[in-house]
């Protein structure tokens, strides 16, 4: 089989390619060297990867949110398809919330970004090129298969995220609009503390194990374990850099959570210690609630008493990143 330059994976039914599709097809059918493979469920991203293992790409572009990329990141890591050496993986903006393709400097029209990663790809990719350490989240039996992702959010910053996703996103508002209204009604909820059914829940309650530096227990408004550079909005992570997973950990106390997010805004989070706010570098965390949901990239799982989610830390991948 010839060559592509590039292997693009798409999800049709991610959100920005409900719009945008009919774009992305026009543009591949007019470019050879793109292999274009299109999914209509998660299910087949297997067999999707095992094709284009076939075409040798030289690198792998997922044109989806950040479900459609944790998937892709879990059947890369699981499915041996490309042996040990994977092509790097870039990243459309797309999606409703794109944390993993702004990390990777991926913004604005999606055309423009593929154009890019085009010009890319016809010269050396070496320079371009990020490795990024992975999440590997094991939950349940023993043994099973590890779910690969990025970011993990947990405590009442999951909870507000599954309240914009079947509160506030089925209203139709600009992306952008929907997660300020979302973060307004965690602060309302988390400094009045009222119990409403238009407002996020109370979190529940939550332990968090982390090799190396003991156990959090209590209840968080903010809870999220990731491997990427930006840990909340335009913040640098400030922690403690032992470790390859971030653990950021904020306390549900009065006004704590607006202060670390204030903190956060000014580039200080983790330059300075305040108390109730815990960041910390692990190598391995393990999470253990009453009945607690935590999201991995999109997608939800569930910690139990005694049914702990543990996470550890994967491979690293080689990321194209767009912007220097």
């Amino acid at each position: 089989m010839v060559r592509a330059r590039i292997a693009l994976l798409s999800n049709p039914k991610s959100t920005g390619n409900v719009a945008q599709l009919p774009r992305i097809r026009a543009y591949c059918a007019e470019h050879p060297d793109i292999f274009h493979y299109e999914v209509e469920r998660v299910e087949q991203i297997g067999e999707a990867l095992k094709t284009i293992a076939l075409v040798n790409s030289a690198m792998l572009v997922i044109n989806g949110g950040d479900g459609t990329v944790q998937a892709a990141l879990t059947e890369l890591y699981n499915g041996g398809h490309f042996g040990t050496t994977p092509p790097p993986v870039a990243v459309l903006p797309n999606g409703k919330t794109n944390l993993i393709a702004l990390d990777l400097g991926a913004h604005g029209d999606l055309i423009e970004s593929l154009e890019h990663l085009v010009r890319l790809a016809q010269g050396d990719l070496s320079q371009h090129l990020v490795a990024r350490e992975l999440i590997a989240l094991r939950w349940g039996a023993a043994g099973g298969k590890p779910v690969i992702g990025m970011f993990l959010g947990g405590a009442g910053l999951a909870d507000t995220m599954l309240y914009c996703r079947h509160k506030i996103y089925p209203l139709g508002l600009p992306n952008g609009v929907s997660h300020v209204l979302a973060a307004i009604a965690l602060m309302v909820r988390h400094l009045s503390g009222l119990k409403m059914s238009f407002l996020p829940p109370a979190p529940s309650h939550l332990s968090v194990s982390v090799r190396r530096d003991g156990e959090l227990t209590g209840r968080f408004a903010l809870l999220l374990v990731t491997t990427l550079e930006k840990l909340l909005l335009t913040s640098d992570y400030g922690g403690p850099t032992n470790g390859r997973l971030k653990l950021l950990a904020v306390e549900q106390r009065p006004f704590l959570l607006l202060r670390a997010f204030t903190a956060s805004l000014f580039g200080k989070l983790g330059r300075t210690k305040m108390a109730g706010v815990h960041l910390e570098g692990a190598d391995e965390i393990s999470i253990e609630g009453e009945a607690s949901d935590v999201i991995l990239d999109g997608e939800t799982f569930r910690a139990e008493i005694g049914q702990p989610i543990r996470l550890t830390t994967a491979p690293p991948l080689s990321f194209v990143r767009l912007a220097a």
